[in-house]
């Protein structure tokens, strides 16, 4: 039987857990006090209250800095949400037409499809085709190229009409 691994903590390697000889340390004031022997640094975090944190352990000897490991963690908790709420996903939005389109059902459907560039979200424009409208697959290209043309002010063409059996799907991306 194997002894079990040890549980690697998540964040960064704080006081006695830093295996090391000798660390490059910045104090609590931000100063940088050189090479220093690890029992030092740890002695001297433990005079002012705080903890020794391994800030960058890939320098060689690697950087330590004296400072309150909780007030950390939470800052670096801060700054993660901070870059979550900050993020946008480009999600696609999904518009369905058909060759026989009317003049009124295509203006809304543009006016939807330009709300989607408004968001900056991409759009799948599908066109199906039924039955007989097979047989006659230039009227959906002409309609997609239509499409094309209407929207070149605000969106590129990501992906060119493509047919997929019974229907043709292109997707537009917004500048």
């Amino acid at each position: 039987m194997r002894a079990a691994a040890p549980v690697q903590k998540d964040g960064p390697r704080t006081n006695e857990d830093i295996r090391v000889r000798e660390v490059q340390l910045i104090d609590a004031d931000g100063e940088n006090r050189g090479t220093v022997p690890i029992q030092e640094a740890i002695q001297m975090a433990r005079d002012a209250g705080l903890d020794l944190v391994e800030i960058s352990p890939n320098n060689n000897p690697p950087v330590c800095k004296i400072l309150d490991h909780g007030k950390f963690k939470f800052q670096a908790q801060k700054k993660a949400a901070e870059a979550r709420k900050k993020q946008k996903t480009v999600e696609v939005k999904e518009i369905k037409l058909r060759p026989g389109i009317d003049k009124h059902d295509y203006d809304v459907k543009m006016r939807s499809i330009q709300r989607f560039f408004e968001e900056g979200d991409k759009v799948k424009v599908t066109l199906r085709f039924r039955g007989r409208e097979m047989a006659h697959q230039e009227l959906g290209y002409k309609l997609l190229q239509k499409l094309k043309e209407d929207t070149t002010s605000i969106a590129k063409v990501e992906m060119e009409p493509m047919s997929e059996g019974r229907q043709i799907v292109m997707i537009l991306a917004p500048r």
